[in-house]
């Protein structure tokens, strides 16, 4: 049997970033004393691997490692959007670790490990590599939120995600066990060959599919899967909970595609009804829970649900009678908006870790109360933000769900547009709560934020793009729709 050398240059990206793990973890051993070590090798690390990804894309699909790996302009955008989101989050969450004196190395090694197995899981052309990377990004998350070793609620949410994370594993890994079954290939193109040529068990084929979709269902975060959400978010620290609402989210979608519509896209149709549940369910819920919310991180994490929701519209709407037309619109749709939420999520929670200072969380919504008093340019960000999320034009929030609903309607799911669009009317409410307290209730605080100046910057950056994306979203679509039409 002879050996065949993989070709290493697709994977370059993947491979630095797990030799510069290993160099943080030595560095952090052997300089316990200077704390911001780990922090700026991991941005630099970002940073570079930006670069690596940038300088090794390629206009064509390559397969590498006996088709484990996969190289596609897909997975390249999606890595460029996690580190981006990383650096974000990891800035962002700095000055709240520190204040906590959980600012520590393996922190940030952690989440350079989360990182990876995220690049893992967008680049996999295999069911192995797929797994592998997703138990690397959720080991490393369940670690981070309970990080915070003196706080019990912080422990108790790590244990609810742990337990339920690894029942979500376990029912994603049967699926797996069942198409392989099935289909005799774990292999997405072999699967895709198998079931296109019905040479595959029906029965158990589709047994494994109902798996799969709750295995994806859980990572997305959407009903009836969505139980550790608000929990999670309430309990980890807030640098944490910013973390798990943005970067692992695109994560999800690419496994999502990868699975559903790479390997399975001939059983669209039994797919697609169980998506359809899932997304009316996660709308409906998610925008009438968040409404009861006092606590804004449980607000937004049951927004969250409800975003998700949108993102699960668009990988429904791909397929119609079997007609695939709608396929690159659908999907292109779903891929904008997990960018969009991803910037929108950085925002909010930054946000929230801004106003909060040691000893003192700024968790509930009457803590915004009275911010335009205290910081009118801040106060504006923060309706940006919450406008954007409402989908109030002309923020990204309403292009994003303008792209899915007319997906949605071009696939003739006209009902379901006029749920999701209702469903968003009433969730407009607690979005503007926010702004009302804000703009409208005397402050209870009347403290002057103090915040880094890199924390100032970055936030108001990140509050003007939202709206610039809404004045010009068509660069981010076109990039979303051309990566995609480059990967099929």
């Amino acid at each position: 049997m002879n050996f065949v050398v993989p070709d290493f240059y697709p994977a370059a990206a993947e491979i630095f970033v797990a030799v510069m793990a290993l160099v943080i973890m030595l560095a952090s051993t052997f300089a316990r004393g200077v704390r911001w070590l780990g922090y700026a090798l991991t941005q630099l690390t970002l940073i570079a691997a930006a670069f690596v990804t940038i300088f090794t894309m390629q206009g064509e699909v390559s397969y590498t490692f006996s088709n484990l790996f996969v190289s596609d302009l897909m997975g390249q955008f999606l890595k460029l959007v996690i580190y981006f989101s990383m650096a974000v989050a990891l800035l962002y969450g700095r000055g709240y670790l520190a204040d906590r004196n959980i600012d520590k190395p393996e922190y940030y090694l952690l989440a350079l490990l989360m990182t990876l197995g995220m690049m893992v899981m967008v680049t996999a052309n295999h069911m192995l590599p797929m797994y592998i990377g997703l138990e690397m990004m959720s080991l490393a998350l369940y670690t981070m939120v309970a990080f915070d070793r003196d706080s019990g609620r912080s422990t108790e949410a790590a244990m609810k995600y742990f337990v339920l994370g690894a029942l979500a594993s376990g029912l994603l890994l049967y699926g797996m066990s069942m198409v392989y079954g099935a289909t005799g290939s774990l292999e997405f193109t072999g699967i895709a060959q198998a079931v296109y040529n019905q040479a595959a068990n029906q029965t158990v084929l589709l047994f494994g599919l109902v798996f799969l979709v709750a295995g994806i269902a859980f990572k997305l975060g959407v009903v009836p899967f969505h139980m550790w959400v608000p929990d999670v978010y309430q309990g980890a620290p807030t640098a944490v909970t910013l973390v798990i609402a943005t970067a692992p989210k695109l994560a999800a979608f690419a496994m999502a595609i990868r699975l559903l519509v790479w390997g399975l896209f001939d059983l669209a149709a039994q797919w697609q009804t169980m998506l359809m549940l899932i997304a009316v369910a996660s709308i409906v819920l998610g925008n009438l829970a968040a409404i009861a919310q006092q606590n804004i991180k449980r607000m937004l994490a049951y927004s969250g649900i409800s975003h998700m929701g949108f993102v699960v519209l668009g990988l429904l709407a791909g397929v119609v009678d079997g007609d695939r037309h709608f396929a690159l619109n659908a999907y292109s749709s779903a891929m904008f908006y997990a960018v969009a939420y991803v910037i929108m999520s950085l925002a909010s929670f930054g946000m929230v870790i801004l106003l909060s200072r040691a000893g003192f969380e700024a968790e509930n919504i009457d803590d915004f109360k009275g911010l335009n008093k205290r910081s009118p340019w801040f106060a504006l960000m923060m309706m940006f933000v919450m406008f954007s999320m409402a989908g109030i034009p002309f923020f990204i929030g309403f292009f994003a769900k303008l792209s899915v609903l007319q997906a949605v309607v071009a696939a003739g799911y006209f009902w379901l547009a006029v749920v999701a669009v209702i469903m968003s009317v009433i969730g407009a409410f607690y979005y503007l709560r926010v702004v009302k307290v804000m703009y409208f209730d005397a402050p209870e605080d009347t403290s002057e934020i103090r915040a880094p100046a890199e924390l100032r910057v970055l936030l108001s950056a990140n509050g003007l793009a939202i709206a610039a994306l809404g004045v010009a979203p068509q660069m981010l679509m076109s990039l979303c729709a051309y990566a995609l039409l480059a990967s099929l």
